[in-house]
């Protein structure tokens, strides 16, 4: 089993060539590879700890092979899910970027392109939540971003393999990332799909303010701020974001689920509204012209009509008197 993730790189593993380490999280490392064809693809290996625990890895497979079957456009394809000697690993497709390193390179984003990737990460957590399946991790660094701009996202199952694993073991480990709790993660009680709103709407307040709403760097301060505080407004921190999507995100981060979006047809629908009130709103040149506009325009070129003529009038009148003058001189 290898010991540190530089050891597979140039290796294959399974079917895959690893080529370079892109980065790590708590319980596995991500490499940039290729299948035998020479497609480019993202291996997540688990760090060998938690492969040399056969609970913890059967729970691993499991849930990645869950997640595989997520067939959405904006959820990541899980190409296959293996062991290649003791290191467990699946294979996924590989974007060209991450929310969370976006952010890091350009700090908040213009508000029509944040609605874009929530219009896509909504509509992948409504396909998910319908086949029972809940993210409970969802943050900037699990929103990849492929080459078209289209959001997708990643690592569904890993928190709720972790959970799992803690239930029946009794270990402890963190379960979720604290920046991105929800209030019901955070003091134990049972959760629904509305904990990927909460996220969610961490995650739109940092792509939109470059900060998480609350930060602490004590982990119970942390959980206490999630349930108990109110979040700084956005436009506080922002005055270009419209009311609109402040709305959105504010109910995304309400502290009781009940006063949280209750699925993602609710949240797609005010998104919408948000993209098509901010296009009316941006593009005035092509708004339909009103009545009352239509009215003044056409009173406008009535009377540069009639100057026109009038101008045109009083020319032919010169001319005419002109000619005269000089015809009654000739005699």
């Amino acid at each position: 089993m290898t010991h540190a993730p530089t050891d597979l790189v140039g290796h294959s593993l399974g079917p895959y060539q690893l080529e370079r380490l892109l980065g790590q999280g708590g319980f596995a490392w991500v490499f940039a590879g290729r299948e035998a064809d020479g497609t480019p693809v993202a291996v997540k290996v688990l760090k060998p700890r938690y492969a040399g625990d056969p609970q913890f890895e059967s729970r691993f497979r499991n849930e990645a092979e869950t997640a595989a079957h997520l067939q959405h456009p904006n959820i990541i394809h899980i190409r296959s899910v293996g062991k290649s000697g003791r290191n467990v690993y699946f294979a996924m497709d590989l974007c060209a970027d991450s929310l969370g390193a976006r952010i890091a390179r350009e700090g908040p984003l213009p508000e029509a392109d944040i609605v874009r990737l929530a219009l896509d990460l909504a509509q992948a957590l409504g396909f998910a939540h319908t086949q029972g399946v809940i993210h409970r991790d969802l943050k900037t660094d699990n929103v990849l971003i492929r080459s078209d701009g289209s959001a997708v996202i990643t690592d569904f199952g890993i928190a709720r393999a972790v959970s799992g694993y803690v239930a029946s073991t009794g270990v402890n480990m963190t379960i979720g990332t604290p920046h991105y709790l929800s209030p019901e993660q955070a003091q134990g009680r049972p959760l629904d799909q509305r904990v990927d709103f909460y996220a969610l709407g961490v995650t739109l307040y940092k792509a939109a303010t470059g900060e998480v709403p609350f930060t602490s760097t004590d982990w119970f301060e942390l959980a206490r701020m999630h349930v108990e505080d109110s979040p700084p407004p956005l436009r506080k921190k922002r005055a270009d974001l419209s009311k609109r999507f402040e709305r959105v995100v504010l109910k995304c981060l309400a502290k009781h689920p009940d006063d949280r979006y209750r699925s993602a047809a609710e949240l797609l629908a005010d998104l919408h509204e948000v993209s098509d009130k901010r296009r009316a709103t941006t593009d005035v040149g092509a708004a339909p012209i009103g009545s009352g506009q239509l009215l003044a325009i056409t009173g406008q070129r009535r009377q540069r009509s009639r100057t026109a003529w009038m101008l045109i009038a009083g020319v032919g009148v010169g001319l005419l008197l002109l000619i005269a003058l000089v015809v009654k001189l000739m005699r």
